[in-house]
């Protein structure tokens, strides 16, 4: 059973439970591989004997008045060449990400975004089989 391709706008709201962040507003790109997340601070550790990062985010577009601090399990540490054609090495984790009535496990790069206008991209293989994007449209999935 395949389950229809939802139609979402160039840009919709999301949520990452598994690193407690309620909201953040995502540009939808399908330009870009993988999805990416603002992170204003990277710090690995090792738990367990297992790789971690401890980062920062402002999760409100254009505001650095609310900060959270999110950790995760550091996946993969890749090149990544930006919007620019500039080489940076990102660590890669692994979120839920839910938008409207839909989630699934993602893996996401984390950088610092304070210069751009969204706070994350939603790259395409994180919404392969899943999404078609209206790129006339805005937040279709609402604001959960």
């Amino acid at each position: 059973m395949t389950t229809a391709k939802k139609i979402i706008g160039w840009r919709e709201w999301v949520s990452l439970p598994d690193l407690g962040v309620a909201r953040v507003k995502a540009k939808v790109d399908t330009g870009a591989r993988t999805s990416t997340l603002h992170a204003y601070f990277v710090e690995t550790y090792h738990e367990e004997g297992v790789l971690m990062v401890k980062f920062g985010i402002h999760p409100k577009q254009k505001s650095m008045a609310i900060e959270q601090v999110c950790t995760a399990r550091v996946k993969d540490e890749r090149a990544v060449t930006d919007s620019g054609g500039h080489n940076e090495l990102r660590y890669v984790i692994e979120s839920t990400i839910c938008l409207g009535e839909r989630s699934w496990p993602a893996e996401i790069t984390l950088t610092n975004r304070d210069t751009m206008g969204f706070r994350m991209l939603l790259g395409r293989t994180a919404m392969i089989n899943c999404y078609l994007v209206d790129p006339a449209a805005s937040y279709l999935e609402g604001k959960k």
